[in-house]
């Protein structure tokens, strides 16, 4: 079957590593289902697979992609959760818990299998292109806001670097939610976008807020760090699910933290609960993930490109 994989390791030119090629059929242990993949969509975290980040040579070919909507045995249109053994379904009951393509083979192909456990059914007000947005990058925006954050309805939110997938996905959750969203973006494209999504303001990045807000939510990290510490209010809540400019910021902030008693607490995906009330959500109020482009599996090196250099708005789809 025709796939998209890391044949190799690249930490600093990571789209060396990409191949796209012939893989084989996956095998379905007991409990678990082969899915014919309709739509995928990338993620950074195919990025940092290809840098070698949570995979080693040994697990080489792997093909890339979390994320999958499809159609299982049995003609039924499903979505895919990504994480493998959360709680033991389908895998050993002490296997640690493990994203798609860190263990097991991932999405970017025509079939792939995972748990049964794995599989929820597909709403039927959603294409196979929306509902392959949400498993990864729109549940890690729905467990920041919803869980982490403990944000209601009027609280403020600012959301750091406009344009990825997880902000995109915050600003359009936010909004139907009732939240009041900032945005921030060094593009004065993307700025415009923000606000035709929700947003009620869209400023430069480390450009001072109207006023404090309730709630950060940063997956930019180093670049954005002080500002996102410096823009909520005393007991406000900062939310860090990811990084993408790197991990280590020139100025803690701690004073400030410990001072104005701030929140900062890490969030990573999301549960299978989580993803069902997402995907629910979408359906009943008519929310849509925004996709930046739709492309054929084949293509998927302009893709990858397209995310690595930060040029899209939204989810970068592949079509199987």
């Amino acid at each position: 079957m025709f796939a998209a994989y890391a044949a190799r390791i690249n930490p600093d030119q990571p789209l060396e590593g990409l191949e796209l090629g012939e893989r084989p059929e996956p095998e379905a242990p007991p409990n678990w289902a082969v899915i014919d993949v309709r739509a995928t969509s990338l993620n950074h975290h195919d990025l940092w697979s290809l840098r070698g980040v949570g995979i080693g040579q040994e697990a080489l070919p792997m093909i890339l992609g979390c994320d999958a909507a499809g159609i299982d045995a049995d003609g039924n249109e499903v979505v895919l959760y990504p994480v493998i053994g959360a709680t033991g379904h389908g895998v050993g009951p002490r296997e640690r818990p493990s994203i798609l393509t860190e263990k097991y083979q991932g999405t970017f192909a025509e079939r792939v299998a995972v748990p049964q456990w794995n599989v929820l059914p597909k709403p039927k007000e959603l294409s196979f292109e929306e509902a392959a947005c949400l498993p990864t990058a729109w549940l890690t925006a729905y467990r920041m806001l919803f869980t982490n954050a403990g944000v209601r309805p009027g609280d403020s939110v600012l959301v750091q670097g406009a344009g990825g997938g997880v902000a995109t996905a915050a600003i359009v959750l936010g909004a139907a939610a009732g939240l009041r969203v900032f945005v921030t973006s060094r593009d004065a494209t993307k700025r415009k976008r923000a606000l035709e999504l929700g947003a009620e303001g869209a400023f430069e990045s480390g450009a001072r807020l109207p006023h404090r807000v309730d709630a950060v939510l940063e997956t930019v990290g180093a670049a954005t760090w002080s500002h996102s510490v410096k823009s909520l209010r005393p007991g406000g809540t900062l939310v860090i699910s990811g990084a993408t400019s790197g991990p280590n910021p020139p100025a803690a902030e701690l004073t400030r933290v410990f001072f104005l008693e701030l929140r900062i607490v890490g969030s990573t995906m999301g549960s299978k609960e989580e993803l069902a009330s997402l995907l629910s959500f979408c359906a009943t109020k008519g929310v849509r993930p925004v996709i930046d482009s739709v492309l054929p599996v084949q293509e998927a090196r302009d893709g990858f490109a397209k995310m690595a250099g930060g040029d899209l708005f939204g989810k970068v789809v592949l079509t199987v």
